[in-house]
């Protein structure tokens, strides 16, 4: 009897729905100009929404500059980068990212990936393989690209808790002192809104010799002088190895880089297959991460206005009663604490209110802390914020769920 393949298939999609946990795609388009309005297609019709879980955080998408470079690099060189960069993928654009990137965090050099998951995995496993014996020391919340690429480079790692300085201590006490070491974290917790202690990190690092590997995914384009991120906010890049970021949040197109040493940044060009045989980013978006990029590190404003926009959600939901969670970034997380619940009500705001932010369920979060998880943009203005609130103490009294005490 021949294996029966499409019953495990239907039993593992099950499993999901039966944990509330089936995941299913909002078909959307945003409207170019009226962002975060956008309009939402069903099987029926098509209706106004509003976006509030977007991570094109500073609506960078949808700037004039971007836009503009972007149609000019595609009058320029055409629609696709025509291969790997080894092959034929490599443009001045990409030669032009990378300069703006590492001039960015003031490092030698910067390489462009497809995405920030991309260059997340390929580094970190590509620097197992080229530091035989390293031992990463990695936060246990870091991103699912992190965990992935420490995996696939099969060294051996530590898992500390999450911004815990004494447990992360405790653990390169117990390693070889000759051993090289590799301390990997995030700058901004994109789930919990939680910054890292970068300055102490740093501070074991140099007291047990390890190198540092920031993911500045969540904070990149959004702290620090000219958007530089946490580690440039604190006044600690220099003490910072590896720089890991994305072109795809705050600069609003899509991509990823690292940004080091010139001799580092070598190596992961040179060896990390996840790089090599991977056909660059269109010209297009090259040029469009370019343009944003040049305008966050000259424009203040639109940092300023995410973060009152945040600060400004957070009080009025506070003030109905809503679970938000602690959260000192622009990320505004409300708990719910049920898989099939966080589906409910995010469905809910969907269908009744033209209000769109997915619910936030395993494994991306550990079961028991699903959440609904806000991202207010300077686009964002009061009367979504209030429509948004209603709307929000609607569904949780319908819902019956707890309030904040």
């Amino acid at each position: 009897m021949a294996f029966p393949y499409a019953t495990k298939f239907r039993d593992a999609l099950a499993g999901l729905r039966r944990e509330g946990r089936y995941r299913v795609f909002a078909d959307i388009v945003r409207a170019r100009g009226r962002y975060p309005n956008a309009d939402f297609y069903s099987e029926s019709a098509k209706r106004p929404i509003t976006v509030w879980c977007s991570n094109d955080y500073l609506c960078m998408s949808q700037h004039p500059k971007v836009l503009a470079a972007m149609h000019e690099a595609l009058d320029t060189a055409g629609a696709g980068s025509g291969g790997t960069r080894n092959i034929s993928g490599t443009t001045h654009y990409h030669v032009e990212l990378e300069a703006e990137i590492a001039d960015l965090h003031g490092k030698e050099s910067a390489l462009v990936f497809t995405s920030g998951y991309i260059s997340n995995d390929a580094t970190l496993s590509t620097l197992t393989r080229l530091l035989p014996g390293l031992v990463i020391f990695s936060d246990e919340l870091n991103h699912a690209s992190m965990i992935e690429g420490i995996r696939h480079g099969g060294g051996e790692k530590r898992i500390f808790k999450h911004n815990d300085l004494a447990d992360l201590e405790a653990q390169l006490k117990t390693v070889d002192p000759s051993a090289p070491k590799l301390i990997a974290f995030e700058a901004v917790y994109s789930m919990d809104g939680h910054f890292a202690p970068v300055e102490a990190i740093c501070d074991l690092a140099d007291k047990y010799g390890a190198m540092t590997y920031i993911d500045e995914v969540h904070s990149v384009g959004l702290y620090g002088p000219r958007g530089a991120g946490v580690a440039a906010r604190d006044g600690v890049m220099d003490r910072i190895d590896i720089v890991e970021g994305t072109l795809a949040k705050a600069f609003g197109v899509m991509g990823g880089y690292i940004a080091a040493s010139r001799e580092l940044v070598d190596c992961i060009r040179s060896f990390a297959p996840g790089f090599i045989f991977t056909t660059s980013v269109a010209p297009s978006i090259a040029a469009g991460v370019l343009a944003s990029i040049r305008h966050l590190k000259e424009s203040e404003a639109e940092r300023t206005a995410i973060h009152e926009r945040a600060t400004r959600l957070k009080s009025l939901m506070r003030e109905a009663g809503l679970p938000v969670m602690d959260s000192t970034s622009h990320i505004v997380p409300v708990f719910v604490g049920d898989a099939t619940l966080c589906k409910s009500v995010s469905d809910a705001l969907l269908a009744d209110h033209g209000i769109y932010v997915q619910p936030i369920n395993f494994p991306t979060v550990p079961r028991g802390t699903e959440r609904l998880r806000f991202t207010p943009s300077p686009h964002h203005n009061d009367a979504m914020m209030h429509a948004l609130v209603k709307a929000l103490d609607t569904v949780w009294t319908s819902h019956q769920l707890k309030r904040a005490a």
